[in-house]
């Protein structure tokens, strides 16, 4: 059976993720290391990892698969998954493909290397999360949820 998979340290689109799985009847984990309400819905468990670097994506990419979709902004954690068959994407609604992870990967890797050669730490932390981005989310996991049933 199908389940959707939460990266849920801060992701701005959980209850959203909730009301579509419960609409599909999808079994979802929310993955965190700790600090989320839990929901009393029944189709929705709550998993807190161990503390450390990376132990909740280390519990979705041990679990998803194919059929499965996963919500991340983590690029790596991303291209595990993809690696498995599952359908990835970010809480913004962008999707996650095997066609563009390589370059996601890549272009993650530079924004750390200029990061790291500024030693003034200058520049912007990114523009907010907007309406638009929940709207895309929406639609986003809508169409992959369906995909993936397929």
């Amino acid at each position: 059976m199908a389940a959707l998979y939460i990266d849920a340290d801060a992701c701005p689109v959980k209850a959203e993720a909730e009301r579509v799985a419960s609409r599909h009847r999808l079994k979802m984990y929310l993955v965190s290391n700790g600090g989320l309400r839990l929901s009393q819905n029944p189709l929705v468990e709550t998993v807190i990892v161990a503390e450390g670097a990376d132990e909740a994506d280390k519990w979705i990419a041990e679990r998803c698969g194919p059929g499965d979709v996963v919500v991340t902004g983590d690029i790596p954690l991303a291209a595990r998954c993809i690696a498995t068959g599952a359908r990835v994407l970010r809480h913004n609604g962008e999707v996650f493909t095997e066609a563009n992870i390589g370059q996601q990967l890549a272009m993650r890797d530079l924004m750390a290397d200029l990061r790291a050669a500024n030693p003034l730490g200058a520049g912007g932390s990114g523009r907010g999360f907007t309406k638009a981005d929940r709207s895309r989310f929406l639609e986003a996991l809508e169409r992959e949820i369906r995909a993936a049933a397929r």
